[in-house]
């Protein structure tokens, strides 16, 4: 594998998507992993809003189906545009190269080796049931429950992970790295890998994965300044969570948040309010933490 490889290689069922800007076999997994592919947002625009549909399409059937119905909206490489479905197709190559469900691989060689046992994708084990967090919706009209230990189905590489926040400390101490220079973490990743995941590609827009007035997508990663210092960042929203984790690389200090409530209200402009605490959130920390640790 490498990331100029095109999509096609690894799912052939692609090759039905509309592309008005030339063959799909231009469009590489480097596109797919900086955003920059073309496909749309959302994974299913065709519904699904009823209480008895699934939460997800529940497998790759569905998907693969409404392909000749699936288009490219601009030149591949040209711009940013965050894509969930892209993010699927992703998980589907890792399928195709290990022969593994995406959820057992990522178990097997990610969750595992960082001691992140308490981890698990979609619906909790029944041990891990009473830890579960449930995520509410609330706007002018009062407060709604969202979905509890809800199924992500095919879209499970995009956003089926549930971890607790001891777990996720461990996955940014891989992150971070090892300060002697060990190969600790090597079994997971190479820091060489990582490194190059964290080159910025092309720039982005405040929303979906990153935020701010001043971001770049990386390889499945953000690059975020603010107040004249860079990290390394992604964020994300589903089903009323919201959640955001930041990586100073010169002080090797990173923190996560995450929200169980999505609040948002037209009286305040249609405003997201979370998003907003999120980000005063980040400001704060970054003028109390961040930027006493920077190195001169």
């Amino acid at each position: 594998l490498t990331l100029d490889d095109p999509i096609l290689k690894y799912v052939p069922e692609l090759r039905a998507v509309h592309n008005p800007f030339g063959d799909m076999s231009q469009i590489t997994l480097r596109h797919l992993m900086s955003h920059s592919a073309g496909f749309r947002a959302s994974t299913w625009p065709w519904g699904g809003d009823e209480p008895w549909h699934p939460f997800e399409p529940p497998g790759w059937q569905q998907v693969s189906a409404m392909l000749p119905y699936t288009e490219i909206l601009f030149n591949p490489g040209s711009r940013y545009s965050y894509s969930n479905p892209g993010v699927i197709f992703l998980g589907r190559v890792i399928e195709a190269l290990s022969g593994d469900d995406y959820e057992m691989y990522v178990t097997k060689n990610i969750l595992m080796p960082l001691g992140m046992h308490r981890t698990f994708f979609d619906r909790a084990p029944y041990h891990l049931v009473g830890d579960r967090s449930h995520s509410y919706f609330r706007n002018d009209q009062g407060l709604r429950e969202a979905r509890f230990d809800f199924d992500s189905g095919i879209t499970v590489s995009n956003g089926g992970l549930n971890s607790p926040m001891d777990d996720m400390a461990k996955y940014l101490a891989f992150l971070i790295g090892d300060p002697e220079g060990g190969d600790a973490y090597d079994v997971v990743l190479k820091r060489s890998s990582l490194e190059e995941m964290w080159v910025p590609v092309i720039r982005a827009e405040d929303g979906e994965g990153g935020s701010g007035n001043d971001v770049q997508a990386a390889l499945s990663f953000f690059i975020e300044r603010h107040q004249g210092l860079e990290f390394v960042a992604h964020s994300g929203n589903q089903n009323g969570f919201i959640s955001h984790f930041y990586l100073h690389r010169p002080s090797r200090t990173a923190y996560i948040v995450s929200f169980n409530t999505d609040v948002s209200s037209r009286s305040k402009g249609g405003a997201n309010l979370t998003r907003a605490l999120d980000s005063d959130l980040r400001d704060m920390l970054i003028k109390e933490i961040f930027a006493r640790q920077a190195p001169n």
